[in-house]
């Protein structure tokens, strides 16, 4: 016997066998519908008995090995049922001829056969025949499993005639002695008549008998014939026939052990024997209740009933663990045999199938050790991949999952031998597949992304590139690209650089003609191979959503509880509510998208490979949201580092978008890597809000950009900065176009500007605008421009350094002899040089070319749209760098009086830039100043009155606080100063021109001098005021001299004394007031006022004489009483009288 049955377990010692074949041309179709309802009828119960009978189909059966029915029964085809088409009746007689041929074949050990033959009709199917069944067709054919018991039966009749015909002592005649086929030469010339040889012979026939009674379903009897077998040839060194027995017994013992049987079939046979004990349900664990049966208690129909008298003399069932220790005996002395390794083998695989129900891993693994070196004849490819096949099948029973990979890798590797002329790819990589777990490994790459790696590297790598050229020489290259996809996604760790750079060139090769994809892939068989992403190519760290451009956020308008305040809550704090916020912080991002717009993801990501990686086609993936992804392609150095990748995309509707991962193309590779299935990746969240759409509004200036960054304390981030250079005191326009560039019309705009923290105090609006003319072009629809005009104005202080003001009684220089109701103007220093060499601290003018620096922000709030509607809107900020150079610097102040209503404003002007620069104020004529020279100019203001200054608005007055009121009370008078003197200088080279304020430079003292008196005095020569010019009068003729007196105070004054004192001015410092002989008083020299109520007035008159002609003025004193010591000096300023007294008339 050459062909081994590697399906053979224990069971089926105690079956029969049927081959069932076809008889000429059948279909293959035709033929298995057929035997596959045969084999159902596997089992029947024995008529009048309660005997089971068990039936072996095999649709394919080598006549050699029917030879060896005699050593083991089960290996005898006692049954043959033939199938055949015959659709003619001149047919027929042809069709049974082969039908006897094939008969022939297992003709020695038939019991009986059966003809079925399908299509022919007629008279020659009614004649009756036991041998024969005719069915019109393959489907009309409903009495075929009642045709096989029939036949089971007759089956029965045979068998048991045999077993009663063998187990019946004859003595007298000659036990045959039963031989297998490669002993008959070695018993020719032996003595039959020796005691050795009859028992031999008697040996041989009871083991016969115990494998017919096995196949009759009497266990306990078969088991009995077993034993006493044993004996026999044990006594006679019959080594083959007592293997063969020992394995009988063990075979008898497995079924009683174990019902379900060991082959893995389902659904356990159930034994009716009445040789069976009431015990069967103890059968089933290790030592179970042994019979013990003496051999003369055996007759022709089983086992005596009265059999109490002589229990105690055989043991009959094994125990568990003595079946495998029989086992092991038989097959020691099958082993002896070479002719029995067949026999060995099958003896082997029965053995583990015990083992591996028995859960003894480690011993059938030595069984199966035993069986993977026996040798047999020279087998073909078929065979040789069967037997590995079944050696890794029986491997994988007994949990030797590794080891049953590499079987099962032999029998592929077997598939495509060189020596095969049509090598099996197909079975080859199914078979590959299967070898799969063993060695750990799986072809879903999730599998690999958590915990450690399991299993040899090595091995596996090595099995991935056998899948992939098996997939390839199978026509199949989407199979290969997803094994190789997955060989360097999962095994990437474990590559060098150069098993690295062949497998992506192999890769590209195989991916130039079938790119590879996310779907899934059908195996042949069913099975499906999940996508492999490239979520190591690159690796991603970090995955952070990005916030929209400062100019680009949206904000919600605040509601009239604020911004930060919930309404959906009653409670300020709730911490059922935070509790859920803090849940929902990790996945939702506080910040808005805005649908539309091009929003942005930044990842982190790390080029493992020891070349350089190019990405091709990376883009987002997202859910909840129709987003347009915008693809970006990347090259990243070889073991590049964290290398930031910023990918875009545009959101089309409005909803809560979740980002779920990013899809590549790597290697010719298609991949969507989900965030959910990278190991180690941080993420800050990947849920965003997607509002309603918003206009975009782009500005540009006239003006330059800017250089400089600026950086607000707020944290407001300016989309653009322009630079400007002014003078101090200069303005300028800032023109601004404002284009939507958007989709949705700009409807609302709103402009504010702030100031950034200086040490610098600014006068005056330094930004100002008129927001009508623009907002008379909204709606601002896509693509339109609107133009928005600010006003710059650089107004800082122009005093030279704080402390340079100086007290009234110091006028510096006398102006003496200068007329009074003009300008004039003197060279006070002239400046040799632009800049002072390293002047004395304290007489230092400050840093007079230093450039001040001013900052501001404007803010442009607008929206408009579908997002407007929501109450959405947006803020573009503008960011304005101003460097003030210095213009004019004042570097002292002063006053002279000229009348009750008017006084002189003395100004040191310091030109301190470096052109040519004039200065002039309002009704006066410009004063001429070159770079760096020093100048006075004298101003005739008329005085003011302070106390009519309105108070700051009522809304001030509640919310601004106390110091700050005071400050703009004291700025009042300055401001109002400034607006009537107008000061104002240009440069004519550069044609520029600004204003020069004069704020900052008055102090209190010289606020009391250009303030209005509470007591107006008014003097009139003649009935003229005396203000302005000289009040002319004739030699001879009297003068009348008027003093008035308006009171203007809340309280009464008086009485007053005034007194008319007449001097000359000799312009050179020396007043004469010895005027006796030339002026004379009409009456008294002193003027007497009574007491002034509040707004009420009173004068008082007087004349003069003069007797020479020239100049005159008159000082007017008052007298040092109590009235005029109570009041302050300052309300008895009286303007100077200049009378000139003119040739008398002839």
């Amino acid at each position: 016997m050459s062909v081994p049955d590697y399906m053979q377990c224990a069971e089926d010692h105690q079956t029969l066998l049927v081959v069932v074949q076809p008889v000429g041309i059948v279909s293959e179709e035709n033929f298995f519908k057929i035997y596959k309802r045969i084999s159902s009828v596997s089992q029947i119960s024995v008529r009048d008995s309660q005997r089971v009978l068990y039936i072996r189909y095999r649709h394919h059966y080598p006549p050699e090995n029917n030879e060896w029915g005699d050593f083991q029964t089960h290996r005898k085809v006692v049954g043959l049922i033939t199938i055949t088409d015959c659709f003619s009746a001149k047919d027929w007689p042809q069709t049974f001829e082969k039908f006897h041929v094939q008969k022939e074949i297992y003709g020695s050990t038939l019991y009986d056969s059966r003809l079925f033959v399908f299509g022919l009709q007629g008279e020659t199917t009614e004649q009756p025949r036991t041998d024969v069944a005719f069915y019109p067709n393959y489907e009309d054919c409903q009495t075929v499993e009642k045709r096989i018991e029939d036949f089971i039966e007759s089956l029965f009749i045979v068998l048991e005639s045999k077993r009663l015909d063998r187990a019946t002592d004859k003595s007298g005649d000659k036990t045959p002695l039963l031989c297998v086929p490669f002993e008959k030469k070695d018993f020719v010339g032996l003595d039959t008549d020796s005691r050795h040889y009859k028992k031999r012979c008697q040996g041989r026939m009871r083991k016969h008998v115990g494998d017919l009674c096995l196949q009759a379903g009497m266990l306990q009897d078969s088991l009995v014939h077993y034993h006493m077998s044993v004996e026999l040839l044990r006594s006679v060194n019959d080594f083959l026939w007592l293997g063969a027995a020992l394995e009988g017994l063990c075979s008898a013992s497995v079924i009683y052990h174990y019902p379900g049987g060991t082959g893995g079939k389902t659904g356990a046979r159930r034994f009716q024997s009445s040789s069976l004990p009431a015990e069967a349900a103890n059968r089933h664990r290790p030592g179970a209740q042994e019979v013990l049966i003496d051999p003369g208690a055996l007759t022709t129909n089983g086992i005596n009933p009265d059999t109490s008298a002589e229990i105690g003399r055989a043991k009959n069932c094994l125990s568990p663990e003595d079946i495998i220790d029989k086992y092991k005996e038989a097959i020691s002395y099958y082993s002896k045999y070479k002719n029995a390794g067949v026999i060995e083998l099958e003896a082997c695989v029965k053995a583990v199938r015990v083992l591996a129900i028995q859960k003894r891993s480690m011993e059938a693994s030595e069984f199966l050790q035993n069986a993977v070196y026996i040798n047999l004849r020279q087998l073909s490819e078929e065979e040789k991949i069967q037997r590995y096949s079944i050696l890794s099948e029986l491997y994988e029973l007994i949990g030797f999952h590794r080891k049953s990979a590499f079987f099962k890798r032999v029998a592929a590797m077997q598939c495509v031998a060189p020596s095969i002329s049509e090598p099996g790819w197909k079975a080859c990589y199914k078979l590959l597949l299967e070898t799969l777990p063993g060695y750990s490994l799986s072809l879903d790459p999730k599998d690999f992304s958590k915990g450690t790696h399991r299993g040899w590297a090595a091995v596996q790598m090595r099995l991935l590139h056998e899948l992939v050229y098996a997939s390839r020489r199978m026509g199949n290259p989407a199979l290969s690209v997803r094994h190789l996809s997955f060989l360097l996604q999962t095994m990437l760790d474990f590559l060098s650089d150069q098993e690295k750079k062949d497998v992506t060139q192999s890769l590209e090769n195989y991916t130039c003609k079938c790119p590879g994809t996310m779907e899934l892939l059908t195996l042949p068989g069913g099975p499906t191979l999940p996508p492999v992403p490239f979520t190591k190519l690159p690796i991603v760290r970090h995955v952070k959503l990005l916030n929209l451009p400062a100019s680009l956020r949206p904000q919600k308008m605040k509601s009239l509880l604020g911004q930060n305040v919930s309404t959906k809550s009653p409670f300020i704090y709730s911490p059922i509510i935070a509790h859920n916020r803090g849940e929902e912080r990790n996945k939702k991002i506080d910040f808005q998208w805005v649908q539309g717009d091009v929003c942005e993801v930044q990842l982190m990501v790390y080029n493992p490979m020891p070349f350089e990686l190019r990405v091709e086609n990376m883009g987002l993936l997202t859910s909840g949201v129709e987003f347009e992804s915008l693809p970006a392609a990347l090259s990243l150095p070889a073991e590049s580092g964290l290398y930031p990748v910023t990918l875009v995309g545009v959101p089309q509707t409005t909803g809560t978008i979740t980002v779920n991962g990013y899809h590549t193309t790597v290697f010719g590779v298609f991949s969507d890597c989900l965030l959910d299935n990278l190991p180690g990746v941080k993420t800050s969240g990947s849920t965003v809000e997607v509002i309603p759409a918003l206009p975009r509004l782009q500005i540009s200036t006239s003006l330059p950009r800017s250089a400089h960054s600026l950086q607000p304390s707020s944290g407001d981030e300016t989309s653009t900065n322009v630079s400007v250079q002014l003078y101090n005191g200069e303005t300028q326009q800032l023109v601004i176009k404002l284009e939507n560039i958007g989709m949705e019309p700009l409807e609302k705009l709103e402009v504010t500007s702030k100031i950034l923290t200086t040490k610098e105090k600014l006068y005056g609006d330094f930004l100002s605008w008129n927001l009508e003319e623009t907002l008379a072009q909204f709606p601002l629809q896509p693509g339109k421009v609107a133009t928005f005009v600010v006003n710059i104005k650089v107004k800082l202080d122009f005093s030279c350094q704080e402390n340079l003001l100086q007290d009234l009684s110091d006028d510096g220089i006398s102006v003496s002899g200068f007329p009074l109701c003009s300008p004039f103007r003197q060279v006070v220093r002239p400046r040799v040089e632009s800049k002072p060499v390293n002047p004395p601290e304290g007489s230092k003018p400050g840093d007079l070319s230093h450039v001040k620096t001013l900052e501001a922000i404007l803010n442009f709030k607008y929206s408009g749209g579908p997002g407007h509607v929501e109450g959405y809107y947006r803020n573009l900020s503008l960011g304005l760098h101003v460097e003030a150079e210095p213009s004019v610097f004042f570097t002292r102040v002063s006053t002279l009086p000229a009348t009750s209503r008017q006084c002189h404003l003395l100004l040191d002007v310091f030109n301190s830039t470096e052109h040519e620069l004039t200065v002039r104020a309002r009704g006066n004529e410009e004063l001429i100043l070159h770079a760096g020279e020093y100048q006075r100019m004298a101003i005739q203001v008329d005085k003011f009155n302070f106390e009519s200054f309105p108070e700051s608005p009522g809304e001030k007055g509640q919310f601004a606080n106390p110091k700050q009121l005071e400050e703009e009370r004291q700025e009042a008078p300055g401001l109002d100063i400034d607006s009537k003197l107008d000061v104002h200088w240009r440069i004519p080279s550069l044609k520029r021109t600004g204003e020069a304020s004069v704020e900052g430079l008055l102090n209190q003292l010289v606020l009391e001098h250009l303030q209005l008196a509470p007591l107006q005095w008014d003097v009139l020569v003649d009935g003229q005021p005396c203000d302005c010019e000289a009040a002319a009068c004739r030699v001879g003729d009297p003068v009348r001299l008027e003093v008035r007196l308006t009171n203007r105070s809340p309280r009464s004054v008086g009485p007053f004394a005034l007194t008319v004192a007449p001097f000359q001015d000799h312009q050179n410092g020396v007043h004469n007031y010895d005027l006796r002989d030339a002026v004379s008083f009409v009456g008294s020299s002193t003027f007497h006022l009574d007491a002034v109520q509040p707004a009420g007035r009173s004068a008082c008159l007087g004349a003069l004489l003069f007797l020479y002609t020239g100049d005159f003025f008159l000082h007017i004193r008052f007298h040092q009483d109590s009235a005029s010591k109570e009041l302050p000096p300052s309300w008895f300023c009286l303007p100077s009288v200049h009378v000139r007294a003119l040739e008398a008339q002839a």
